[in-house]
């Protein structure tokens, strides 16, 4: 905490010292108006010259600044799923770390299998491995602040031949801006209409010349965000917190328990942190960050050039974890070496508790190169480094093994990524032909730290009757003390015979060093591509990249792409090509403990490595590369002032890497049922108290093949009158993934039906932009489509189904131009407060009212004024 206090203090004297060098801009409205008009350009997709995009052999969207400056968000996640319909983004508020950095997905596929770009480099990972579906380990685009960017490119085709593993959806390159004078600056206030999550961002830039020859341009940004609470009270067929809720059954053996006087302790302890009166608050975490950002370059001469870039960020987060009614199976009494019972239900949490869980991410890179040209031969030689780390904090809750003697705030331990590349680019120019060719080595590591000893302790009371009251081991004394404080050891539901209360810090045990590990690779590749113009009317292009990981074999991908000019205002074009994308470190090596709700009472949960001996007891194999085919057919027109591009894709992924559905163990099963015998290869992994305290395990695998497929439409068109100039703007996506192999042996029905079925197939952003002498108005409207979700409920039943209906969301806001310099913006995100339908059949539970990993934004309403200046 004091160390982001500290950087925050920083970033705000920092941009308040832009404010005070701010000089008025020399560049008048009617310049900034005609850059709009320029055509955008792309350097990703071909190695060549850059190319607009009606005329790329690939799909590619060019974003702006002053388009990123549109949305009213500060997270580049939220910016970017609002500008691009094929990225689609969620909110995960109770997920681990997935509730700070969320998971997102291009074309229907999730985050690390898209490959971001920085200046054209890779970006290094965020140490965040989803725990649950893809096990998606990608960059957090959040490090990364809105005013640092010049423009955004978004590659929508398969390009590992071209830029390596990752890039089987697509690539995203951001280019930073590299102004050596004047800059920005930015205040933006916000709130929701329910009265919640107010945000502040405070941003800027500013360009420095570096002698005659060099500039350098720094953005800082700072962000405060309050949490959201969008559920109602806790109120399950198994405990029903407040008697004046419809679900409350007076007859219900948790009747007893649930008291005025209770009402208002288990209101106390949702109220901690989120403002809200629920036991178990819904929605975004509190979030709070600072980030700087530099890009630097210096010309040494014609032909040869310096360049330097980086970042550093600071940011953390907290939010609530499922609420523990009283008396579940974590909080129940035991009987102390004295013989007295201590109930932790009396002593430690009235009313049950609710964990709250938090994360501290600190991310930093540098970046350095040498690029110039030797006669035709141009060369790119540059390394990078990068590193990110999220250190896990929990309160508000207990080790139930430790009982009176357990802390109520633990550290469970640090998550680690680090990358280390080293690679060199050339191109020749033939003329007519560019040919590209480059290699590359590459170190990772990822590291699960060990968390502090509380967070992971046996205890004492893992087993029943630890001080042998009752099985004559006691000492006289003891037992006497034990008799007089009411033992009876001939009750079974006496306090000593507690047990199977689980291992841990309660909601996310600590990493103990039997699970704390580094694991670290190295690979190299080599690549070659060549591209120009056949004829007048046909550019074509072609790769091949060769690229060896030392934990696994070697991978040989390629890729062709065409664009023919069919008309002087139609396009055609095509590509087709293969891909790969080898799990990371992270991926392999993640092991993950929490306390999941899959049934009423609390379960713990474990996700292990599936080359590790747990896994493999269980069943897993090794993991290996997931290899792709991608091939897009696509149409582009240019009419005037009407600009189209039609875009269909088609991407097959064979040994898709996916978590497999929970295998639940249980010592008191039956012998002959499966999950009596997962207890007994857990035993067989990690001995019998560790298997003990494990309800249910799941590991990674290369669980299937899969078909995603959709098409891609942008078209723009301006309008220019006496009243102004108008731009219209439509972009529409649709996707369907479905499964090419059968996954039966690694999934359950329900994750089978969501998988094809979960999300919409069809997205859309309509947007209008008007602009009258200094006032601009815009209208953005996104569309969903219906999709449908399910919930197992038994199978000797069938699947409950609930379809979500199309939702419409508009956006507006209106920016007036005070003079050069200074501009006012207000808006409204999500204009007539529009929500997706209420979830009905029981998957959303504890509270949550709207099924929370959709993608259609549940958060309602938001209103915002914003302050720019330009110098």
């Amino acid at each position: 905490m004091m160390k982001l206090k500290k950087l925050n203090a920083a970033i705000l004297a920092g941009l308040a010292g832009y404010s005070l060098s701010m000089t008025v801009a020399t560049t008048a409205f009617a310049e900034e108006a005609a850059e709009e008009d320029v055509e955008k350009i792309a350097v990703v997709g071909a190695r060549g010259a850059p190319r607009s995009v009606t005329s790329s052999p690939v799909p590619v969207d060019v974003l702006s600044a002053e388009d990123l400056q549109t949305v009213a968000s500060s997270d580049m996640n939220d910016i970017m799923m609002t500008l691009v319909p094929s990225y689609t983004l969620s909110r995960q508020p109770i997920s681990d770390g997935g509730t700070f950095i969320r998971p997102a997905s291009l074309r229907g596929l999730p985050t690390d299998k898209t490959l971001v770009l920085v200046n054209g480099k890779r970006r290094h990972r965020a140490a965040l491995v989803s725990i649950g579906g893809s096990g998606t380990q990608g960059p957090d685009l959040a490090t990364i602040p809105a005013s640092a960017i010049g423009s955004v490119e978004v590659l929508r085709d398969g390009a590992a031949a071209q830029y390596g593993s990752d890039a089987i959806a697509g690539v995203i390159n951001f280019q930073l801006k590299n102004n050596a004078e004047g800059g920005t600056f930015s205040a933006e206030w916000g709130q929701y209409y329910e009265g919640d999550g107010e945000s502040i961002t405070l941003t800027g830039n500013k360009g420095f010349a570096l002698g005659d020859d060099g500039f350098l341009s720094i953005s800082a940004e700072y962000v405060d965000t309050d949490a959201t609470s969008r559920g109602v009270q806790y109120c399950n067929s198994s405990f029903c917190v407040d008697p004046t809720l419809e679900g409350f059954n007076a007859a219900a053996d948790y009747a007893q328990y649930v008291t005025p006087e209770f009402v208002d302790a288990a209101k106390e302890m949702g109220r901690t942190a989120q403002g809200g009166d629920v036991v178990q608050p819904w929605g975004q975490p509190n979030y709070e960050a600072a980030r700087i950002f530099f890009n630097a370059g210096y010309t040494l001469s014609g032909d040869m050039e310096l360049y330097a870039y980086g970042n550093y960020s600071e940011s953390e987060g907290d939010g609530a974890f499922n609420y523990r009614y009283p008396y579940n199976s974590v909080l129940q009494p035991v009987r102390l070496a004295d013989g007295a019972v201590w109930d932790p239900n009396e002593e430690l949490f009235p009313g049950g508790f609710t964990p709250r869980f938090g994360g501290e991410i600190t991310d930093y890179s540098l970046v350095g190169g040498l690029k110039g040209m030797v006669g035709d031969l141009g060369y790119d030689f540059s390394g990078r480094y990068g590193y990110d780390e999220i250190s896990y904090s929990l309160w508000s809750t207990f080790n139930p093994v430790m009982m009176n003697e357990s802390p109520t705030s633990f550290k469970p331990g640090d998550l680690i990524n680090e990358e280390t590349q080293f690679q060199a680019d050339f191109t020749y120019d033939f003329a007519e032909y560019v040919f590209a060719f480059g290699l590359s080595y590459m170190e990772e590591s990822y590291e699960i730290t060990t968390g502090d000893p509380d967070s992971y302790s046996q205890g004492t009371y893992y087993q029943a009757d630890p001080w042998g009251f009752c099985d004559g081991t006691a000492s006289a004394d003891a037992l006497a003390s034990a008799l007089a404080n009411g033992l009876d050891c001939g009750d079974p539901d006496d306090p000593v015979y507690t047990s199977g209360l689980g291992v841990g810090s309660n909601g996310f045990p600590g990493y103990s060093p039997a699970f704390s590990d580094k694991y670290e690779r190295d690979s190299h590749a080599v690549y070659a591509d060549i591209s120009g113009d056949i004829t007048d009317q046909l550019f074509a292009q072609a790769a091949v990249r060769y690229e060896k990981y030392s934990d696994f074999d070697a991978e040989t991908v390629y890729k062709v792409a065409g664009f023919y000019q069919l008309t002087e205002e139609v396009g055609l074009r095509a590509s087709f090509g293969t891909g790969f994308r080898a799990p990371t470190p992270g991926q392999q090596g993640t092991t993950n403990v929490s306390t999941r709700f899959p049934f009423a009472d609390p379960v713990n949960v474990g996700l292990f490595p599936a080359n590790g001996p747990i896994a493999q007891a269980l069943g897993a194999d090794m993991l290996k590369p997931e290899t792709s085919t991608n091939y897009t057919l696509g149409l582009t027109a240019n009419y005037g002032d009407l600009t189209l591009t039609v875009d269909y894709y088609n991407i097959a992924i064979e040994d898709r890497f996916y978590a497999i559905s929970t295998l639940f163990a249980d010592q008191t099963a039956d012998t002959d049922t499966e999950e009596y015998a997962n207890y007994l290869s857990l035993v067989d992994a990690i001995g019998e108290t560790q298997a003990a305290a494990i309800g249910g395990a799941n590991y990674f695998q290369n669980a299937f093949d899969s078909v995603t497929e959709g098409v891609d439409v942008v078209a723009t068109y301006g309008i220019q009158s006496g009243m102004g100039d108008t731009t219209l703007t439509l972009s529409m996506n649709y996707n369907k993934s479905e499964f090419d192999s059968d996954p039966g042996d690694y999934f359950n029905r329900e994750a089978q039906y969501d998988f094809e079925n979960a999300e919409p197939n069809l997205r859309g952003v309509f947007s209008v932009k008007h602009a009258f002498e200094d006032l601009t108005v815009t209208g953005r409207l996104s569309y969903y489509g219906e999709y449908t979700n399910s919930n197992d409920v038994g199978s000797d039943e069938p699947l409950r189904l609930q379809t979500f209906g199309t939702e419409y969301m508009f956006d507006l806001e209106a920016s007036y131009f005070l003079s050069e310099s200074i501009t006012l913006q207000a808006g409204v995100r999500n204009l007539f407060d529009n929500y997706p339908d209420k979830e009905t059949i029981g998957d959303a539970r504890n509270g949550a009212v709207y099924l929370t990993s959709s993608l259609v934004d549940w958060q309602g309403g938001y209103y915002y004024a914003k302050f720019n200046f330009t110098f």
